[in-house]
């Protein structure tokens, strides 16, 4: 085995915490975590937060648009009950909040821009400020579905890793990734076929699919030498790879 393949946690332990909250980040570096995977998009006053839907509902006791609430109105929200009462207290966390403490961790960090529905927003522009900020450049994945937001990141940044998510059974989609200057391949987890992992491989470009929860799946992909995988629970991950290794 050349490597260990690297675990990183899906929006925290969202297997076990509130997804997207300081609670679950916690945990995933308890857990063993070698990086974490989290949602980025702006308030209605621009400052970026860490939520994966555009809207609060689902993960939260409010109810509206992300870009339409302030950072205090969005702060004041329930982020934890809708997973258990004992996590009541959790909030929504700001990227500031989470770099300033991810500085202190050896983790590392993938940023999904969330901006395939919300356009022309400067979410870009705003998340890259922080994180050089931070000096957090060379610990720093920034993602995203919108491969056009990808390629105004690297336009800003020449040297901060950029990685191109899709859901598609692309054909040797390093090829198209190198195009746009994309150095990773962030994979819905049924196209991870062999024939992707190997040709990644050969050209040198680290593939990490995700969400990876299934036991069976973490196994054939650590075996397999995968770059990264990116699953809701980091603490099973670890310990299948400490069986294996």
């Amino acid at each position: 085995m050349k490597h260990k393949t690297l675990i990183f946690a899906h929006r925290g332990s969202a297997g076990t915490h509130p997804e997207n909250t300081m609670e679950a980040f916690e945990a995933a570096l308890q857990a063993g975590a070698d990086g974490l995977e989290l949602d980025v998009q702006l308030t209605k006053d621009l400052v970026p937060v860490i939520i994966h839907d555009e809207t609060v509902e689902r993960t939260t006791n409010g109810e509206g648009w992300v870009k339409d609430l302030t950072l205090e109105e969005l702060q004041k929200l329930d982020a934890g009950s809708w997973f258990s009462p004992a996590f009541r207290h959790a909030k929504i966390p700001t990227l500031k909040e989470l770099l300033q403490w991810i500085s202190s961790t050896h983790l590392l960090l993938n940023i999904e821009l969330k901006n395939a529905v919300i356009r022309d927003s400067g979410l870009e522009k705003i998340v890259l400020a922080l994180v050089e900020e931070f000096g957090l450049t060379d610990r720093v994945i920034i993602s995203s579905f919108n491969h056009y937001s990808l390629v105004d990141i690297r336009k800003m940044n020449a040297e901060i890793e950029i990685a191109v998510l899709f859901m598609e059974g692309l054909y040797e989609p390093w090829n198209y990734a190198k195009q746009i200057g994309a150095q990773g391949l962030h994979c819905y987890l049924p196209v991870a076929v062999p024939e992707l992992l190997a040709g990644a491989a050969k050209a040198g470009m680290p593939v990490r699919p995700f969400t990876v929860n299934e036991d069976h799946h973490i196994t054939a992909l650590l075996k397999g030498g995968c770059s990264a995988i990116i699953t809701d629970w980091p603490k099973r991950a670890v310990q299948i790879r400490e069986q294996l290794f």
